[in-house]
């Protein structure tokens, strides 16, 4: 990808998605058309024995899977039960915005996703009500960026999809027009008998 090449989905957004999104809605200005406007990772470690060790490795796999360095995320109070001290890191974050963004967010839903053992979809009821998404992420293999090989530890993570959308409903439907394969998307109608007969009798 050349400097002044914009990643596909970015453009795939602007001329593909806007235009349907402004169709089916009925927008009446283009700046109420909904879009994503950051997409955060966060992997908590929590009180791990190796918790130093366990938080470098979480760090170095985001940023390899991102292209982005996360920051430590900090206990914001002591928490006896889990043997949580005010102040500890407990996990590492990355804020991605903009052209890392949108190249992420190609890689993550026509390459990863589907690379899910038995994938069926990812859950529709993940919205927080205010048009943002959460997906959880057990493996980081998924992502053809980790070599298999040099894996220490599997972490998991969360990503959250922030969206300007007003409702849940209006995000779904962005994220959808952007690819995301929802488990309630409907599937292509299957032929009928007769009409594949009759594709196998021309």
């Amino acid at each position: 990808m050349t400097a002044l090449q914009e990643p596909e989905l970015l453009t795939e957004y602007r001329t593909r998605v806007v235009p349907s999104l402004k169709t089916k809605r009925n927008y009446a200005n283009i700046h109420q058309i909904p879009r994503v406007q950051k997409v955060v990772l966060n992997s908590g470690v929590g009180s791990a024995p190796d918790v130093k060790e366990a938080l470098e490795i979480a760090k170095a796999e985001i940023a390899l899977i991102t292209g982005q360095r996360p920051v430590e995320t900090i206990a914001k109070k002591s928490i006896a039960n889990f043997k949580l001290r005010k102040e500890q890191a407990i996990g590492a974050k990355v804020t991605l915005r903009g052209r890392t963004m949108y190249e992420f967010l190609e890689r993550l839903i026509k390459t990863a996703l589907p690379r899910i053992r038995d994938f069926r979809g990812v859950s529709p009821k993940a919205f927080d009500g205010r048009g943002n998404y959460t997906l959880g992420v057990n493996d980081q293999t998924i992502f053809p960026e980790v070599e298999l090989d040099k894996i220490k530890r599997n972490i998991g993570f969360d990503i959250t999809i922030v969206t300007s959308a007003r409702t849940d409903e209006e995000a779904k439907l962005l994220l959808s027009e952007l690819g995301m394969p929802f488990s309630d998307k409907p599937k292509p109608a299957q032929p009928t008998k007769n009409e594949e007969e009759a594709v196998t009798q021309s």
